[in-house]
């Protein structure tokens, strides 16, 4: 039966099983918080089911437990980093934090990081630049997940990518997408659920459409827009992985797989606003693109128009204060971390017989 716990119970869990595992203080309540806030923001595929991946690559050696990142070349307004095999929530941090600098003295930032590992929501980092003043851009590449156009072989990875932008007494609007009908996190949530995958989703290992999880997870994820996808996706593995010297394609293991180096690369673009406007002018004018779309006639069954990034900001509200939902057999691999590293499972608030519900991608 799924458990309902409170977000601060359990970030104060996923911090201490991964402190457990070497991994010093702030990175391993960096790590947690990813997680927690994917969570809060209705993406359980992108919140605590995944923690048992990272500890397990930790544990076996595949990243490192503790970030040392070095500069490979450094142009003032374009660095490049090894992240070295680190967390790539840590080096992603990093990342965001040389960016803005970056942008606040040049305009413009470019980093690039090689070697890194998968960073869990990209609109976590992206957000973290908003709110310091900046547009930002962030893609990676992961995986093999689809094939390209007309195979049936995988060879290109979701490869998701994020705009941020601050938008006044909005907050901060956000695109966090794969470029796949779906993020391969969503085919492991409802695999983990227990159902069913809508059509459109995926196709099994003989590239026949699929709605079973389980055939979905050994087979193929289909692109977004059909041939659009799949192009974006390959472009965006130029970016992340070619263009900053890390892996690419088929070179790039995924979190799910406890060994091998991942390879990943990420690639981030921090604009400061300050260079293009002033700051107050760019607020004004978000807030009447905001504005204007928000008062779009709804079509029969809206009842609002949300621009991107609201959802998850409002979710994230209602499940501060009603907690988050874990399904079973999320809660039996936290049990065994717990076991394995003494880390108080959180205490179940109320019990909930309905499971999180999984945003679109």
């Amino acid at each position: 039966m799924p458990r309902t716990v409170s977000a601060a119970d359990l970030l104060r869990f996923a911090t201490a099983a991964t402190e457990f595992h070497g991994v010093p203080a702030a990175d391993a309540r960096l790590l947690a918080d990813t997680l927690v806030t994917a969570e809060l923001w209705g993406h359980p595929s992108h919140g605590m089911l995944r923690l048992p991946w990272y500890l397990d690559r930790i544990s076996s050696g595949a990243t490192a437990a503790a970030a040392s990142p070095e500069v490979v070349s450094d142009t003032g307004a374009v660095v490049v980093i090894d992240g070295c095999d680190g967390l790539g929530q840590v080096l992603t941090s990093h990342a965001v934090h040389e960016g803005v600098e970056r942008a606040r003295e040049h305009g413009i930032s470019a980093v690039a990081v090689r070697n890194s590992g998968h960073f869990g929501t990209a609109a976590y980092f992206t957000r973290k630049a908003a709110e310091l003043g900046c547009v930002a851009l962030l893609a990676t590449n992961a995986s093999p997940a689809m094939a390209p156009w007309g195979g049936k072989e995988k060879r290109i990875g979701t490869n998701p990518w994020s705009i941020a932008a601050p938008s006044g007494r909005y907050g901060t609007v956000v695109m966090d997408i794969a470029n796949t009908a779906v993020a391969r996190g969503k085919i492991y949530a409802a695999k983990e659920r227990g159902t069913s995958i809508p059509e459109g989703w995926a196709a099994d290992a003989d590239g026949v459409a699929t709605t079973d999880p389980r055939r979905a997870v050994e087979g193929l994820i289909l692109p977004m827009a059909g041939h659009k996808g799949y192009a974006i996706s390959f472009m965006f593995d130029v970016l992340a992985g070619v263009l900053t010297g890390s892996g690419f394609g088929s070179q790039v293991v995924g979190p799910y797989r406890s060994t091998g180096r991942s390879g990943a690369g990420h690639l981030l673009m921090c604009i400061d606003i300050r260079a293009m406007a002033d700051p107050a002018e760019f607020e004004q004018r978000m807030e009447a693109l905001v504005a204007e779309t928000k008062s779009t006639p709804t079509a029969p069954g809206t009842s609002e128009i949300l621009v991107p990034g609201e959802l998850e900001i409002r979710t994230a509200e209602r499940l501060r204060t009603e907690g988050i939902t874990v399904v079973d057999d999320t809660w039996a691999s936290l049990a065994r971390i717990a076991t394995t590293t003494g880390a108080a499972l959180p205490r179940p608030r109320t019990v909930s017989t309905t499971p999180p519900q999984e945003f679109p991608a």
